[in-house]
């Protein structure tokens, strides 16, 4: 408890500028009131010891569970439902030996990461609270400033992504709804633009949650939704190819000449395409640019980087098995006429109520996925916005507002406008660009070598300063190097899928 008699820094109190001061600092200005015992300045440090941690900030109570439903909700999502896509043009002999390998960097490049999260010293070393914070602090200059940029345009990306997502399968239980009341007989054609409206306004409610570790409970039932989805698609892929007899799909995937949903394939489809499901596959796991973030909701003992490296191989693990077992059997049940997306696509028209569970929990994963995501961005924009501009109450000001049933919410008037600005803006640019495979290329592409390899590696080398040229400096060099060309190939194959949608795209009159 803090002693009735003293008051702490405006800042402290309001929570305007920094949402938990910094302990060190207010050691200091205690340490010279004008009428102060002995007796006080002895008692200040076991007394707040108990609400603070060795920064100064308030206790931390993340645990290995809450951890691990963060990651799960962030891995395990839509990017699931395109595997058995991305495995069709890749092939049994290629596609799951592809999406092991990729579930191996990144349980590796992971590990080295939490390391990263103490400078120096991973268990008494300075805490860094964010991604670009631990690169700032260990690598410093250009690279810090070049990491912001990529993990910023990679965590707006995957907000676009997440709402054409939502937008889909929330279309997708209306679609279904109406095949089963026409037998069939209708196409039930429709647009996407008042379903991503929908899902737009709810993220823009939950949006107004302030920090990351107060979205604990949301990342847990996200974590539940992607469960069951994927169990469900798991569950109709072995039902479908029990109906079939046999495992549909070959050795090389899709052939040349193959008609598809797509129509005939070509030569130069068939390398975009297999170029396309590295993307899908690289974004499927993506998750390295808020483990920083994640491991800075921990408490300790025992140190975060432990765990965080228990959380991250466990859900990996897990994430890899769903993986394999839902895109596997996915390219099992339907061969080279599997769809882009498995539950949306319409490869499964029966049981249409459990289709329905499936989609609507995926809509809910997604709401809190994009949560998930977005919170790291805000809280940047935000603290940039306060040291900005300290002294103005637009942006600085926390007004009480008593919530019935729930509490007190601190409302923020920047807060309130600059995420909502956020949420419309991704909600826009997903109605000009709705091509749900394409854009998961493409942010698979963008973010897997420079986040989930390069930066990670680099600093791991800094901190345990290791030697050029080296046993273990050129074996991280030669990793880093192959991610990069994977990266590349890729981009190249998603970015010409765009082109190719581009054809026949008209903007906001897109229908499925």
């Amino acid at each position: 408890m803090l002693p009735r008699s003293r008051t702490l820094p405006s800042r402290f109190q309001h929570g305007v500028i920094e949402e938990r001061y910094d302990f060190r600092h207010y050691l200091e200005v205690e340490a010279q009131p004008k009428i102060q015992t002995e007796t006080e300045s002895v008692s200040i440090e076991p007394n707040y010891s108990k609400c603070f941690d060795d920064d100064g900030r308030l206790k931390r109570t993340g645990t290995f569970w809450t951890a691990t439903a963060h990651i799960i909700t962030a891995v395990i999502g839509s990017g699931v439902l395109s595997l058995a896509w991305a495995i069709a043009q890749l092939g049994w002999a290629v596609g799951p030996v592809v999406m092991i390998l990729f579930a191996v960097v990144n349980l590796y490049t992971s590990s080295l990461l939490t390391q990263c999260y103490r400078t120096d010293d991973s268990v008494n070393g300075q805490r860094n609270y964010t991604y670009t914070d631990a690169v700032k602090s260990i690598l410093g200059g250009k690279k810090f400033k070049m990491c912001g940029l990529i993990q910023y345009v990679n965590l707006f990306g995957i907000a676009i992504g997440y709402t054409i997502a939502a937008s889909v399968s929330m279309m997708a239980i209306k679609r279904s709804n109406c095949y089963h009341e026409s037998h069939g007989k209708d196409p039930c054609h429709m647009s996407s633009n008042g379903y991503m409206i929908t899902f737009a306004i709810a993220e823009v409610i939950l949006s107004q949650i302030p920090d990351f570790d107060q979205v604990w409970w949301l990342s847990i039932v996200a974590a539940i939704m992607s469960f069951t989805y994927s169990a469900v698609g798991l569950g109709l892929g072995i039902a479908k190819v029990a109906e079939n007899g046999a495992f549909q799909g070959s050795l090389m995937g899709i052939s040349i000449g193959a008609v598809t949903q797509a129509g005939t394939v070509t030569g130069t489809q068939k390398i975009w395409r297999s170029l396309q499901a590295l993307g899908a596959m690289a974004f499927s796991y993506s998750f390295s640019i808020i483990l920083i973030e994640i491991q800075d909701t921990l408490k300790s003992p025992p140190s975060e980087h432990k765990t965080m490296k228990k959380a991250t191989l466990v859900s990996i693990m897990v994430t890899a098995v769903f993986y394999l077992l839902c895109g596997g059997m996915g390219y099992a049940a339907f061969g080279d006429h599997v769809p882009g997306n498995l539950l949306t696509g319409f490869g499964f028209y029966n049981p249409y109520w459990l289709l329905d569970i499936a989609n609507l929990a995926i809509v809910v994963h997604l709401i809190g996925a994009y949560q998930v995501f977005s919170q790291p961005f805000f809280a940047f924009v935000e603290k940039w916005s306060a040291r900005k501009w300290p002294k103005n109450n637009f942006v600085t000001a926390e007004h009480e507002i008593p919530i019935p049933c729930i509490g007190v919410y601190q409302l923020n008037f920047f807060r309130l406008i600059w995420r909502t600005l956020f949420v419309l803006l991704t909600t826009i640019i997903a109605m000009l660009l709705p091509f749900f495979n394409d854009v998961v290329g493409i942010l698979g592409a963008f973010g897997f070598w420079p986040l989930t390899v390069y930066y990670p590696i680099d600093m791991y080398i800094s901190q345990k300063k290791i030697g050029r040229w080296t046993k273990k400096w050129l074996a991280l060099q030669v990793l880093s190097g192959c991610c990069l060309i994977i990266s590349i190939l890729a981009a190249v194959g998603s970015i010409a899928g765009v082109v190719l949608d581009l054809k026949t795209y008209k903007p906001f009159k897109t229908s499925y």
